[in-house]
């Protein structure tokens, strides 16, 4: 089992975001039994809360399923995942900053270059959730298309 944890500040907007998305074209590819995604906040501000309002509804708008609830990164998650894909440059030395694992601890959108961004804008202050959907969408077919590459999926 190849497992991949999407970890951005409150595990409210982004992460939950890609989860879903990923967990969708995982499905969608045929690869549920050999890919298992969860997400994870850097903060502990929103543990145990749904999704923000704006991402279940851009989730629901594009018939994406997702109910699960925030929690907080922990350290045996560095040794326990494949992939820890974080959404911001401050997520990234958060993560790293945690110490070492097995896990991969990569970049969301190096996996989408061709967007032109480095970071996934947060929605939660900007408000444009159809573009933080748009940035999770592209950067997890780059994903999944590595990691089927990487694992000869």
């Amino acid at each position: 089992m190849i497992r991949v944890l999407f970890v951005c500040l409150g595990n409210i907007c982004r992460s939950p975001m890609a989860e879903a998305v990923f967990a969708h074209q995982v499905r969608e590819a045929g690869l549920a039994t050999e890919i298992e995604v969860d997400s994870a906040g850097t903060g502990d501000w929103h543990v145990g809360q749904p999704a923000h309002s704006g991402t279940r509804r851009i989730l629901a708008k594009n018939a994406v399923e997702y109910n699960g609830r925030a929690r907080q990164i922990a350290r045996r998650d560095l040794s326990e995942f494949d992939y820890i894909v974080t959404m911001d440059d401050q997520n990234l030395s958060n993560v790293s900053a945690m110490g070492e694992g097995r896990a991969k601890v990569v970049s969301f959108l190096s996996f989408a270059s061709h967007m032109g961004l480095t970071e996934v804008p947060d929605p939660y202050y900007t408000g444009n959730f159809e573009e933080t959907y748009e940035l999770v969408t592209a950067a997890s077919e780059g994903l999944l298309a590595h990691i089927r590459e990487e694992h000869g999926l």
